[in-house]
């Protein structure tokens, strides 16, 4: 089975391009969504979170804001709380593809924001780096209303810089152009890898 590693800084489009997949019929492991199901109310990650950054888990449920507050800008803190949540993560990707081989398919998708940072690019066959210039992608941060211009800037300044993700890729998708211009660059590469 291939095993394409999806990655690329926050805002540069990873959703679009697991969704193409998707509607390709190729399973793709969301990260991310991962990552969220873990800090959901009654999240196998949210015990071993209040007790590292006690305040962070209110009445049952994570206040993303106060977490991040604690995490953003200090490294320790920010390693202290990958320690809890990568290892989990990283079990259900094993799960994942385990059933994806079961399953007899060709193809799987690892859509992971830190493929490049972590030891997980050894485990794919294909690195595929998302990319977009900086101001679209902070514009396309910002219109999710989650983060103010600050917050938004710091997650990036702590991302393996865009150009060095490019360097590491098998393939870039320009995604600042068009969603046409990324699509068709996606349908090129899935007809190249399909029979």
């Amino acid at each position: 089975m291939r095993v394409i590693g999806l990655t690329g800084g926050i805002g540069m489009g990873k959703s679009t391009a697991a969704a193409f997949f998707r509607r390709a019929r190729i399973p793709v492991f969301d990260a991310d969504a991962t990552v969220h199901a873990l800090q959901a109310p009654g999240g196998a990650a949210l015990r071993p979170i209040e007790a590292a950054f006690p305040g962070t888990v209110v009445n049952g449920a994570l206040d993303r804001a106060a977490l991040r507050a604690a995490v953003l800008g200090q490294p320790q803190a920010l390693k202290r709380l990958e320690g809890i949540i990568h290892p989990m993560v990283r079990d259900a990707e094993l799960g994942f593809l385990a059933a994806a081989r079961r399953a007899g398919r060709r193809v799987a998708v690892l859509d992971i924001p830190l493929l490049l940072e972590t030891a997980r690019r050894r485990h794919v066959d294909t690195i595929l780096v998302v990319s977009a210039p900086r101001d679209v992608q902070i514009h396309r941060v910002g219109l999710r209303g989650r983060m103010d211009r600050a917050q938004i800037e710091a997650v990036i300044a702590r991302q393996m810089p865009d150009r060095e993700k490019r360097r590491h890729a098998d393939l870039v998708v320009k995604t600042g152009l068009s969603r046409f211009h990324a699509l068709r660059i996606l349908r090129r590469f899935l007809h190249s890898i399909t029979p």
